[in-house]
C-alpha cells in the first residue's frame, strides 16, 4: 500500500512539473500590435474586394464590346446625344474618301514598329463628314505619294465602329498636339475636323476601319486596318488573389510574433499568484 501511494506521489510529482516546466509557447497578442494587424487585415481585405468588383467590371465592359462591335451593322444615327451607347457600335457608311485632307496620329505601333494613323475624312452621301481612322502606315510611308495604291477613289460602302474622341487620362498627362505639322497625339475632333477644313463634319465620334470593313485588304497592303481594341488587359484577378494573400500572410506574422516561449522566471511568478 505504501509503495502504490509513494508511486502515484511520484508520478502526480512528474505530472505538475511538467505542466510547470519553462519553454512552454503561449498566445500572449500585445494592444497595440493586435489594433495595427487588424486595420491592415481589414484595408488588405478591402482591397482585395475591390479588385474582385473591378474583375466582373472589366469583364462585363468587354462583353459588351464584343456585342457591339460583333453584331449587325447599323445604319449611321443623325443625332449623337448618347455617345457612350454608340461607342464600339458597328456601322455602315457610304461615301467616299476625302485624300487630300488626311491627318496623322503619330507614335501607333504595330507588332512593335513605329508607325502613324492615317485619318481620312469619309464625305458621306447625306452631307455630313465623319473622320475614319483608316489605319496604321511605317513612319517611312506616311507620305501619301509612296502610298497611292491604297487610296480607294470614288463612291463606295464600308463598315466601320464608332469610337468617341477626346483624351481620357488625367489632364497633367495629356500631350500636347501639333496642329502645326498635322500630327496629332489624341483625337482633339473638333481641332481635327478644324485642320482638315471640311465642313458639316461630326466631331462627337469617329470611325475605325476593320479588317473585314472594306471585304478585303487595302490596296497595296496600306494602311493596315487595326480595327476598335476590345479586349482589354485584365489582370484584377491576378491584385485580388495578392491582396488576400497578404492578409493572411500578415495574420500568420501576427500569430508568430504573439506567441511565445514562457521563461522560467514567468512560470515561478504564475505558481507563486495560484498559491
Amino acid at each position: 500500500m505504501s509503495d502504490s501511494k509513494s508511486t502515484d506521489g511520484k508520478n502526480s510529482g512528474s505530472q505538475g512539473a511538467r505542466s510547470r516546466s519553462p519553454g512552454q509557447r503561449r498566445f500572449r497578442p500585445t494592444l497595440w500590435a493586435s489594433i495595427c494587424t487588424a486595420l491592415a487585415v481589414l484595408v488588405l481585405l478591402g482591397l482585395g474586394t475591390w479588385q474582385v468588383q473591378r474583375l466582373y467590371w472589366k469583364e462585363a465592359l468587354i462583353t459588351e464590346r464584343q456585342t457591339r462591335s460583333q453584331g449587325p451593322a447599323q445604319n449611321l444615327p443623325g443625332t449623337f446625344e448618347d455617345t457612350a451607347a454608340l461607342e464600339f457600335v458597328r456601322v455602315r457608311l457610304s461615301g467616299a474618301f476625302l485624300h487630300d485632307d488626311e491627318l496623322y496620329v503619330a507614335s501607333r505601333t504595330l507588332k512593335g514598329k513605329v508607325g502613324l494613323h492615317v485619318v481620312t475624312p469619309f464625305a458621306l452621301d447625306d452631307g455630313r463628314v465623319l473622320l475614319v481612322n483608316r489605319g496604321w502606315v511605317p513612319v517611312d510611308r506616311s507620305e501619301p505619294t509612296t502610298r497611292l495604291e491604297g487610296r480607294i477613289e470614288g463612291p463606295l460602302e464600308l463598315e466601320v465602329i464608332l469610337r468617341r474622341g477626346g483624351w481620357r487620362g488625367m489632364d497633367f498627362t495629356r500631350p500636347p498636339n501639333d496642329p502645326a505639322n498635322n500630327l496629332w497625339l489624341w483625337f482633339d475632333l473638333p481641332a481635327m475636323v478644324e485642320q482638315a477644313s471640311v465642313e458639316n463634319a461630326i466631331t462627337e465620334v469617329y470611325g475605325e476601319t476593320l479588317p473585314d470593313g472594306l471585304g478585303g485588304a487595302a490596296p497595296g497592303g496600306l494602311p493596315v486596318p487595326i480595327g476598335a481594341r476590345i479586349e482589354l488587359r485584365n489582370d484584377h484577378l491576378e491584385y485580388a488573389v495578392t491582396w488576400y494573400a497578404l492578409a493572411v500572410a500578415l495574420l500568420v506574422i501576427y500569430v508568430i510574433f504573439s506567441t511565445k516561449r514562457d521563461s522560467g522566471r514567468s512560470s515561478r511568478r504564475r505558481r507563486r499568484s495560484r498559491r
